[in-house]
């Protein structure tokens, strides 16, 4: 491999974080060295020990969909492209790319498509875009324009960014992977689990609270019930455990709950990931991105139907034997989503782009 450095720009804030520390770690046995940049919140004690063997770079930058505004956007680009610079980097790749908007990089940039704010108002608010959110759509947008490659994180959600951006360049398509830790051999729980960012309007965990509320079974969730942009949720019928470690949550996981996503808006969903890497029943609402990688492999239901989800839930713990089979199924199809696949598939992406970027030798121009 003729290049080694990659500034992988990301976040602190949920699923791309975990995507991050994978991919940088799958990385390196191709020959890629990974410096993350994480823009936004810092991360916590616990996400820096977390990723302890890698570099991380805290920018303090904003994010596009926090409180901020297009000029700060703007300037952040530059000081990314002054990172870049410094840590030496082959190649940037970013989860925001509304960052490629304005700055000159020196390097080939890849924009990774994890979410957006306006295909997330699409999908949950079923509205325009409100005139005070435009900035963010028209700079993501210009982003991918410059971009040297798009990927998001499954066929469905880059067939949602063509849709929604005008962009000339195919959006390519490489599945998230996570590693499956080691699950206890612990007896089946009886109860109902649910985990992410739980103030995400996106995550729909009303609906879920709703169903809870219809049955006589613990439901519990994992994560936090406030975000950093303002938003929180309440709920009365779901036990919240607040935010817990990989450990503990892959230990709650190791009971092999049945596991409910109710969500409207998921690129990919890592966390149904790692319930079914554990066995876990699913119960998913049925939009697209499940469709794709859970059909056959799990429940689905009317997203927003929380009697629905209630007799799906109810069903599969009245039938033991569909709810282990379902469990199986679902294992054997998360063995398909590896950080080795999903560094293999961005290793192709690299390489294209670098191909590209490589100037053409002087006479040989229009040669077959």
């Amino acid at each position: 491999m003729s290049w080694s450095r990659l500034l992988l720009v990301t976040d602190a804030v949920g699923g791309v974080w975990v995507y991050s520390l994978e991919l940088a770690r799958a990385l390196r046995p191709l020959g890629v060295e990974t410096a993350l940049a994480v823009m936004g919140p810092s991360p916590s004690d616990r996400q820096r020990e977390e990723a302890r063997d890698l570099r991380l770079i805290d920018t303090g930058l904003p994010l596009e969909w926090l409180d901020t505004d297009p000029a700060e956007i703007r300037r952040s680009g530059e000081v990314v492209a002054a990172i870049a610079n410094r840590e030496k980097a082959d190649l940037v790749q970013t989860c925001s790319a509304a960052l490629l908007a304005d700055a000159e990089f020196d390097q080939p940039c890849v924009a990774v498509q994890h979410s957006c704010v306006a295909s997330w108002w699409a999908a949950v608010k079923g509205s325009p875009l409100p005139r005070d959110f435009a900035w963010r759509r028209e700079l993501v947008e210009c982003g991918l324009q410059r971009a040297c490659g798009i990927v998001a994180p499954s066929i469905a959600f880059a067939a949602e960014t063509a849709r929604v951006y005008d962009v000339s360049a195919p959006v390519g398509a490489v599945h998230n992977g996570r590693r499956a830790p080691a699950f206890s051999a612990i007896p089946q729980g009886e109860f109902v689990f649910t985990a992410g960012r739980l103030w995400d309007e996106g995550k729909n965990v009303a609906t879920l609270d709703a169903a809870a509320a219809r049955l006589n079974l613990p439901f519990q969730a994992a994560g936090p019930t406030s975000g950093p942009n303002g938003a929180n949720i309440s709920v009365g019928n779901i036990e919240t455990l607040g935010e817990l470690s990989a450990t503990r949550v892959s230990g709650l996981l190791s009971a092999r709950p049945v596991y409910a996503s109710a969500a409207l808006y998921e690129p990919f969903g890592l966390s149904v990931l790692e319930a079914a890497q554990a066995g876990c029943a699913l119960v998913l609402s049925d939009i697209a991105t499940h469709r794709e990688i859970w059909d056959g492999a799990a429940i689905f239901v009317p997203a927003r139907d929380s009697e629905a989800f209630a007799i799906a839930i109810q069903d599969l713990f009245d039938d033991p034997d569909e709810r282990a089979t379902l469990g199986q199924l679902a294992r054997a199809r998360a063995a398909h989503y590896t950080p080795e696949r999903m560094a293999r598939g961005m290793a192709d992406v690299y390489a294209r782009v670098l191909t590209a970027a490589v100037p053409e030798p002087i006479g040989m121009a229009g040669v077959a």
